[in-house]
C-alpha cells in the first residue's frame, strides 16, 4: 500500500495528550491530523485517536459534547481507532474498578483494570517488544495506567510487561500483564507512545488506517 495514500485522522480533543498525538501523526507523509471536538468534525475523519488523560473526565465530556454515541457508532461501523492509556479504558467493553458514572465507547473485547499500575507516584518506564513494530523494543511510559485482565478470542495481544523494568527492577505483579492489543482496526496501548518521541506505534496505526481507507475505495 503506498505510504502517500491520503488519510485524515482525528484526535479527540476534549482532555489529555492531544497536542502530542497530533504532532506524532503529522510526522507521517500523507497523513493529516486534526482536533475533534464536534460531531461534524468526527464525521469528516477516517480514523480517531483517543489520547491519554483521565478516562472518567473524558467520558463525561464525550456526553457533554454529544460525541459519545457518534464515536461509538463509527467505531462499531469499522472506523479505525487507537487509544493510549485512558483511550484504552474507553475502548474496552468492560472496565474493572471504574466509576459508576463512567461511560464506555467499546469496540475492544477486553476486560481492563483501571489504574492497575497504581497512583501517579507509581509511574514507570520499561522496554517492550511490540508485535507489528520493528527495529527493537519500544520505550513504554506508564502513568496511572490500566492493564488488560482478559482478552476475547478475536483480540490479538501485541505486548506484555517483561519481568524487569528498564531500571532493572522487578516488575512484580505487573510482569506478564497485557498492555497492547489489537482487534481488526482498533488498537490500544496502556502506555503513552505520544510522550517519548518514538513514532513506531503511531506508524503502525497509520498503516492500519491506510489499509482501511484503501479497502473502502
Amino acid at each position: 500500500m503506498p505510504s502517500t495514500t491520503p488519510v485524515l485522522i482525528g484526535v479527540l480533543a476534549l482532555q489529555g495528550d492531544v497536542r502530542e498525538h497530533l504532532a506524532a501523526l503529522r510526522a507521517f507523509p500523507g497523513v493529516r491530523a486534526v482536533a475533534v471536538r464536534r460531531p461534524e468534525e468526527l464525521a469528516a475523519v477516517d480514523a480517531i485517536v483517543l489520547p491519554g488523560g483521565e478516562s472518567t473526565t473524558m467520558s463525561r465530556l464525550l456526553v457533554t459534547f454529544d460525541l459519545l454515541e457518534p464515536v461509538t457508532e463509527r467505531i462499531a461501523g469499522g472506523m479505525p481507532a487507537y487509544g493510549s492509556c485512558a483511550g484504552m479504558i474507553l475502548l474496552a467493553d468492560e472496565v474493572l474498578d471504574g466509576r459508576p458514572d463512567q461511560r464506555q465507547i467499546g469496540g475492544l473485547d477486553v476486560v481492563v483494570r483501571r489504574n492497575a499500575f497504581g497512583r501517579q507516584v507509581d509511574s514507570f518506564e520499561t522496554d517492550l517488544d511490540v508485535e507489528g513494530v520493528g527495529d527493537g523494543p519500544v520505550r513504554a511510559v506508564f502513568i496511572r495506567a490500566p492493564w488488560v485482565e482478559k482478552v476475547g478470542a478475536d483480540v490479538e495481544v501485541l505486548a506484555t510487561v517483561p519481568a524487569l523494568t528498564a531500571a532493572g527492577r522487578d516488575a512484580g505483579e505487573a510482569a506478564g500483564r497485557v498492555v497492547a492489543v489489537r482487534r481488526g482496526g482498533v488498537l490500544a496501548t496502556a502506555f503513552h507512545p505520544e510522550l517519548t518521541g518514538d513514532l513506531r506505534v503511531h506508524g503502525l496505526f497509520c498503516r492500519m488506517v491506510r489499509e482501511a481507507v484503501a479497502g473502502r475505495r
